[in-house]
């Protein structure tokens, strides 16, 4: 609960929103105690008298009665219809949500075929049939109100309970022998009510409004009581020479649904963290860039060059430095392996190479890509929309994901290929077809017009690496391809990966956590641990003698056939959060040979060779660091 008042009071317009609603509430709440006026007492001796002008602070009506009184206990009334009406609609529609979405087949198509009946109807003019049919009233007004809203909660939360009854926990809830309502009370409810609760806090203004305007064409509250609608109501005729009867109740309205309002979207961040980080917002087009200038490009003949790049998380007053100076380059016909703990960097520096980071909470703070030594890094969009996926192209580890769930693949290949060359539509087919026998897909004609569900875990990574040859790239960064596969189909896809490359020339970064995909696949390894490379080399030379105690670690802790060991080694400790990271070696913590110098200041990476080293430990046998 702490938490979630922590994160509601960041949001400023929320927190003006809750001080807002607070104060009404309190107001209405302390009413009765209040000295004032009778409300439904009139003098028509001071009738429109102008606030601030006599006895009456906030002026009189047109039959004399006191405004501040009609104003404080008619916002009384109007908060307690809405708040009940609101708490009505919600408990009765997300029931019928719960029972439809969970039961599914005839039930479902009962309950909300007639909740479509409902929502056919314009809501105000049903509010309207209702009232008539009931008869004028405040009662009848909040029963109206609750009844029109009730199929907006019931949709919401059937299209919540339908995603959430078929998960592992619901069934295996089934598997332990619990009754339906128990699975629904335990279950199903916990899981909606976070929805139920976001929903509420956007429409109990909207509740407000409609039986305000019930009230104000006189289907509501009853002369001589007063809500704020019938207020309005009251005072319409003098509008135009006594607009402070109007103006009084009106801005009280105006006040309470915007802090409603405001409170509601605060609700709803803090009830969900991927808004508070920024993570559901609309991302930029391309990576934010603030650096200072950039290093010059390196000598030599890489097709892709990684200079000193950083790349940080601005989630408010945090700074979290994924990517903390990553140098590395990538030649032609090249694969190179970068491998590490989850959470050091690996694949938010291949996604910094196009921009790809979402912004916000991502910034690119320094170093630069160079692409055939044109760096990318602050390029223009039309500069990176125009290489991504033709020059350089992305493998994602779950293809599911990634492939649109709604058109065939033969469609997303197409548009891949047109997006970038300005081919007939038939071209376009032909060539789909070729890219998925190219990736060693059988039967390629028909299985060009299947959906990405209609395949197996193994042929949909396939299509993503069609997809990724689809224009031909010069680099295709492959991020985790095979880490939700089985052993058989990983075998394969690392085998056409492999051809490929050697038939193709093609530039290769491999991500993984597995070795053995590194010593099958690889040409040079690199090492990464708290956003940054901590050791480099060739294949062989990385897997066979490591030289950083990091690196040794994590070799340690793949199995080995025939060794005897019986227990799986770890790396104790965990990785340093990357908004605190310490002074000098990051692994210093979690490593057996540090010394006072590993935390004395920064540790560059020295090269040796073909190998690079982020330490001040001299090269040692691999038995010495393990």
């Amino acid at each position: 609960m702490s938490g979630f008042l922590s994160l509601l009071a960041r949001n400023r317009l929320a927190l003006a929103g809750a001080v807002v609603i607070v104060t009404v509430v309190l107001l209405a709440l302390v009413t009765p105690l209040l000295p004032l006026a009778n409300p439904d007492a009139t003098n028509t001796a001071i009738r429109f008298q102008r606030p601030f002008q006599g006895e009456a602070l906030l002026g009189t009506d047109h039959l004399g009665r006191d405004l501040l009184s009609r104003l404080l206990w008619g916002t009384r009334l109007s908060l307690a219809v809405g708040f009940t009406a609101a708490v009505a609609a919600a408990t009765l529609g997300a029931t019928i949500g719960i029972i439809a979405g969970y039961y599914g087949g005839r039930t479902d198509n009962i309950i909300m075929r007639g909740v479509d009946m409902l929502m056919a109807f314009p809501y105000i003019l049903l509010a309207l049939a209702i009232v008539a049919a009931l008869g004028p009233g405040l009662m009848n007004a909040l029963i109206a109100v609750a009844a029109v809203n009730i199929p907006f909660f019931a949709r919401n939360i059937r299209g919540v309970t339908v995603g959430i009854a078929h998960k592992e926990f619901v069934d295996a809830a089934r598997l332990s022998g619990l009754s339906n309502a128990r699975i629904i009370v335990s279950e199903v409810l916990p899981n909606v009510i976070p929805v139920v609760v976001v929903a509420m806090s956007t429409t109990i203004g909207w509740m407000i409004l409609e039986t305000a305007g019930l009230s104000f064409l006189g289907l509501g509250s009853q002369p001589p009581q007063a809500d704020l609608g019938s207020m309005l109501g009251e005072a319409r005729s003098a509008l135009i020479t006594n607009p402070h009867t109007s103006l009084v109740p009106g801005l009280m309205i105006l006040v309470i649904v915007m802090a409603i309002n405001l409170l509601g979207d605060g609700v709803r961040d803090a009830l969900d963290p991927r808004l508070k980080s920024g993570a559901l917002s609309r991302p930029m087009p391309a990576t934010r860039v603030h650096r200072e200038t950039p290093p010059a490009p390196p000598a030599g003949e890489a097709v892709l060059a990684l200079q000193g790049l950083q790349t940080q998380f601005h989630v408010k007053q945090r700074k979290y430095r994924a990517v903390g100076g990553v140098d590395l380059a990538l030649h032609a016909g090249e694969c190179l392996g970068i491998i590490g703990e989850s959470g050091s960097g690996k694949s938010v520096a291949a996604l910094s190479v196009m921009g790809l980071v979402a912004s916000p909470p991502g910034v690119i703070t320094g170093g630069a890509v160079y692409y055939k030594g044109r760096d990318l890094i602050g390029a223009p969009y039309e500069t990176l929309r125009q290489l991504r996926g033709d020059r350089v192209a992305y493998i994602f580890q779950d293809p599911l994901a990634t492939l649109h769930p709604l058109y065939t693949v033969g469609e997303q290949l197409i548009e891949a290929v047109r997006a970038h060359h300005s081919v007939s539509r038939i071209q376009a087919r032909r060539h789909a077809i070729e890219l998925l026998k190219s990736v060693r897909i059988p039967n390629a004609q028909d299985r060009i017009d299947s959906y990405p569900h209609e395949m197996s875990g193994g042929m949909r990574q396939r299509v993503g690496i069609a997809m990724a040859l689809s224009n031909d790239p010069e680099v295709i960064i492959a991020d985790e391809p095979t880490t939700a596969l089985d052993v058989t189909v990983q075998a394969q896809i690392l085998s056409l990966l492999d051809d490929l490359r050697r038939e193709r020339g093609l530039a290769i970064i491999f991500i993984t956590h597995d070795f053995g995909v590194v010593a099958q696949l690889c040409d040079r390894v690199a090492v990464m641990y708290a956003g940054r490379i901590v050791e480099e080399g060739p294949t062989p030379a990385i897997l066979n003698t490591p030289q950083h105690p990091y690196t040794a670690r994590l070799m340690a802790c793949v199995p080995e056939l025939g060794q005897g060991r019986r227990e799986l080694a770890a790396i104790p400790g965990l990785p340093p959060a990357v908004d605190q990271l310490p002074t000098g070696c990051a692994f210093a913590e979690r490593c057996d040979l540090v010394r006072p110098a590993c935390t004395a200041g920064d540790i560059a990476l020295t090269t040796s060779g073909p190998r690079k080293l982020r330490c001040i430990l001299p090269p040692l046998p691999r038995e010495a660091r393990v």
